[in-house]
This record gives C-alpha cells, sequence and structure tokens, in this order.
C-alpha cells in the first residue's frame, strides 16, 4: 500500500483483533492506530496501546478503567471507560474501523463507525443479523464503504469485484458442516458441549463452534449475506464443502462460477479488507492443491441440521424475526454448553419462540436491542424446568 492509513480496532483482545494486529504489526509503516477497545482485559489492551501508539484505548466495562489508567500511566495514551467511550473511539477520525465487538455491545459503537462515512470492516455479526435494515440504511444514508470480514461474505465480495449483482444467478455460501456432519440423527441428541466445540477446520471460541456444530452459524451468515448483497433470498444458497477451502462462491448469468479458495485462517479476509482496493502479503501458507488431493460438496440435511431452514425462514419472515432467532440462540448455546440443555434443543428453542407473536419490525438501534432483551427473557423463562 502506497499510503499509510489510519486503523482503530474495536474489539483489540478477540480472536479478530489478535489477527488484525498481527497483520499491523508485520506491516507497521503501512498503518497508524488511532483507537483500540476491549471489555475489559486492561493490562492486555495497555500493553497493546503502548505497542502500537494508539491515542486511545478504551474498556467497555468501567469498572476495568482504573486498572486502564494505571497501566498506561506516563505514556500519553488517553484511557476511557464505558459505552459512551466505545462509541467516541469509533466516531473518530480513521480511513478503515475494524468492528470487531462481539454481541450487541458491539451495535452502538459499529452504528457510529458506519455514521462517519468512511470504511468500516465488519466482524460483529449483530450488526446484519439483528439490525441489518437498521444498519444497511445509515450505510447508504452516510455513503459508507462496508468491507465484510467474515470469510464467507468476503469471498463473496471478491467474487463480485464491483459486478453488478443484477448478472448475478446465484451466491452459494460454504459450510464446513461443523463436527457432527457425518453422525447420525439419532446420536445428535447425545452430543456433548466438549464434542460440539471441537471444530474439524478452524480455531474459533466456543459459542462459534456450537453454532457451526448446529449449522446455525452458517444460518446467520445467510441473513448477513441477504443484507450486503442485495439479490434476493431465492439467489442464495448454502451447500457443505468440509474442506473448508472454497470459502464461496458467485454464479454469474452466463454461466460462469467464480470461487474464492483460501487456506483456513482468518488473516486471509483480514487482509483483503485492511488492504481494499489493493492487497497486501499475510504470512499464510499457501495453498497446495495437490497435497489436499480433492474438494468435496454436498447438500445440506436440514432435516438433522434445522438451522438453516430456521434462518431463511427469519429472513423471509422479515422484521423482528432476524433479531429474535440471534438472541433466543445465544441463551439456548449458553444453556447448552452449561450442560442445561441437549444438543437438539439449542435450534428447537429457536424455531419454538419465533412461532409466537413477534414485537414490529425495529427501526432504531434500541429498538433493535429492546427486541433482542424480550427474546433473551422469552427464551430463559421457556427453558426454566416445569414445576
Amino acid at each position: 500500500m502506497a499510503q499509510q492509513r489510519t486503523l482503530s480496532l474495536l474489539g483489540a483482545t478477540g480472536s479478530i483483533g489478535a489477527s488484525t494486529l498481527d497483520l499491523v504489526r508485520r506491516n507497521r509503516e503501512a498503518f497508524r492506530v488511532v483507537a483500540l477497545t476491549a471489555n475489559c482485559q486492561a493490562k492486555e489492551l495497555a500493553a497493546l496501546a503502548r505497542e502500537f501508539e494508539a491515542q486511545v484505548a478504551v474498556v467497555a466495562d468501567e469498572s476495568c478503567l482504573p486498572d486502564l489508567r494505571e497501566a498506561l500511566a506516563g505514556t500519553g495514551i488517553e484511557a476511557a471507560g464505558g459505552a459512551q467511550a466505545l462509541v467516541e473511539a469509533a466516531s473518530r477520525p480513521a480511513d478503515i474501523v475494524v468492528a470487531a465487538i462481539v454481541g450487541c455491545a458491539g451495535l452502538a459503537p459499529t452504528m457510529a463507525a458506519i455514521e462517519q462515512g468512511r470504511v468500516v470492516a465488519l466482524a460483529n455479526k449483530e450488526a446484519l443479523v439483528s439490525a441489518g435494515d437498521v444498519m444497511t440504511a445509515a450505510v447508504r444514508a452516510h455513503g459508507t464503504t462496508l468491507l465484510p470480514v467474515d470469510s464467507e461474505h468476503n469471498a463473496i465480495f471478491q467474487c463480485l469485484a464491483g459486478n453488478d449483482p443484477a448478472h448475478v444467478r446465484a451466491i452459494t455460501l460454504t459450510a464446513s458442516g461443523g463436527p457432527f456432519r457425518d453422525w447420525p440423527a439419532d446420536r445428535l441428541a447425545h452430543a456433548t458441549p466438549a464434542e460440539a466445540v471441537k471444530h474439524p477446520n478452524w480455531s474459533m471460541g466456543a459459542k462459534i463452534s456450537v453454532d457451526s456444530a448446529t449449522m446455525m452459524n452458517k444460518g446467520l451468515e445467510f441473513i448477513e449475506a441477504f443484507h450486503l448483497f442485495p439479490v434476493g433470498v431465492e439467489r442464495l444458497r448454502i451447500i457443505v464443502h468440509p474442506q473448508s477451502i472454497v470459502h464461496s462462491m458467485v454464479e454469474y448469468r452466463d454461466g460462469s462460477t467464480l470461487a474464492q479458495l483460501g487456506p483456513s485462517d482468518m488473516r486471509v479476509p483480514i487482509a483483503s479488507a485492511l488492504a481494499w482496493p489493493e492487497r497486501m502479503d499475510t504470512p499464510c501458507t499457501p495453498l497446495d492443491l495437490a497435497a489436499i488431493g480433492e474438494l468435496t460438496f454436498r447438500a445440506p440435511d436440514e432435516v438433522r441440521f434445522p438451522a438453516t431452514r430456521v434462518a431463511r425462514e427469519a429472513v423471509v419472515h422479515g422484521g423482528a424475526a432476524p433479531a429474535t432467532l440471534n438472541a433466543v440462540n445465544e441463551v439456548a448455546v449458553a444453556a447448552f454448553l452449561a450442560g442445561q440443555i441437549a444438543f437438539t434443543r439449542i435450534v428447537a428453542y429457536a424455531e419454538d419462540i419465533l412461532s409466537r407473536r413477534l414485537p414490529p419490525a425495529p427501526a432504531s438501534l434500541d429498538e433493535v436491542i429492546a427486541v433482542d432483551r424480550d427474546a433473551r427473557a422469552m427464551a430463559r423463562e421457556a427453558m426454566e424446568p416445569a414445576h
């Protein structure tokens, strides 16, 4: 990249944050860090702020601010804490903001970054799953460039490469199928949390690993794709690809299908976003297709793994359904990881609550957060044991 870019990273201590900073560390002359944020990891955040000479470091949990201030004493780096401080950090002038705060806590900072009308590299799933209509309206209103960081959506973005969506016949999201892709249906009810978090291809946190095992992760990505790439639900597809080498595909009206291939390493899509519209080096091992040998594909089994069907129905229903689905799924996954419900009940609870009367479509972030809060309460109530 010819010109140095300023960068803010919302969620610096998570896995996306670590991968982003690894790339920045290897390309120090290309980036100047403005803001770094974390939830409460004050010492870790302070160390990163010192290393990258950030202007400001912010902890979302205000109770951690004294530790952050102490760790940054004498550096000249500003320390701040709380939800409003996150929003202010996201609003600071920067060429690119990487939005990687997990959960609904990331909604307001992501919106603040979008409202600056610059480039936002989006890794916060809730922004488009729960608040897709609200966020995309803001992107259009402020002329923001939204660059997807999820490997599948980044692959689609690369395959589209500025082509007119009217020329697209189909967009196909690939799914690894997770650790249970070959399990018979009757065994799934007995799956343990330890088995569910052992993803065969990717190194991920517990929650997203369980989402991969249920295929809900692909369902949520389907919802994101619906908002990112305006081709309509009927032209969005999912296919199981166990090797996780082809990250997604775009088929055009002339019969051409473009696919993006790469190693199972999040630094590849992050680098694509950081350097866009150019390219940058990464330390990722190049693909050796001869060593890989073969790439296989199969249709998803929505009988054993109904999550993709449930997510597709939530998109079609629209309104509060996607935000409700996301919230109930989070509560159900936490309950499964705590040993409180069976693996197969995760999606069953989501489908049950989606069948109820839902609130009106949220028209603002505050309304999205209210839908999320109420759906979580319904999920917890549904999971309480009968007395």
